[in-house]
């Protein structure tokens, strides 16, 4: 059966993903070909700095003057950048808990263990959001990684594209270590991955763990 907080979920492309809460409010994580410009963000969080997921151009389309942001702390000079001052954002570091919006918010570590284009010395970031008493993970660009499998999720969204991050294989491998009921996969199809990448991760998941998939080709 269904999660009923997936329907409340949309991945636009990447790990470009809009959440609505059961009260409207409505996050973003690293907006990304956002077809129309619906100035509907309350809150914004970005997981890093790289093209396909911190887009100016994007960020345009949702925000709105009282939009709030959520970032690493390394990308204060890249938010300053596109107008966005200090008293709209704040900057997080992994284990850091804060409430925006009325979300709570914890940081978790992203990063490569042996590729280059995530290190860890860059303090980038996954996300774990409480909305409506369900905890969405949202991983960001990261390797499969041991500090992550105690996360405590009800519903995990990963990246299985490989390339630059956890391949469809790995990512099952850390889905069934971390059990959480569903999970949702991203950052496959578009710039990095194939739309078949979803069928080999569902092949490997623990069946008892529901995959909805978002993405649409």
């Amino acid at each position: 059966m269904r999660h009923p907080a997936t329907d409340r979920i949309a991945v636009n492309t990447q790990n470009s993903i809009r959440i609505e809460s059961e009260a409207g409010t409505v996050i973003y994580v690293d907006p990304l070909g956002i077809p129309s410009a619906p100035a509907d963000a309350n809150l914004i969080l970005f997981t890093h700095s790289h093209y396909d997921h911190f887009s100016p151009e994007d960020i345009g389309k949702i925000q709105k003057p009282d939009t709030r942001y959520v970032i690493p702390s390394g990308m204060k000079d890249d938010i300053e950048k596109i107008g966005i001052g200090m008293s709209s954002y704040v900057a997080m570091e992994a284990g850091d808990r804060v409430s925006v919006c009325g979300v709570y918010i914890d940081a978790v570590p992203a990063y490569n263990k042996l590729k280059p284009f995530h290190p860890r010395r860059n303090g980038w970031l996954g996300y774990v959001l409480h909305v409506d008493g369900v905890r969405i993970y949202v991983a960001g660009d990261t390797d499969a990684l041991s500090e992550n499998t105690k996360i405590q999720c009800d519903i995990a969204m990963v990246p299985i594209g490989g390339t630059y991050t956890m391949n469809a294989k790995e990512a099952a491998s850390f889905i069934n270590e971390l059990q959480p009921p569903v999970v949702i996969p991203t950052h496959y199809g578009s710039i990095v991955g194939k739309p078949s990448d979803v069928d080999e991760f569902t092949k490997r998941v623990d069946p008892q763990i529901e995959v909805v998939k978002k993405l649409q080709f």
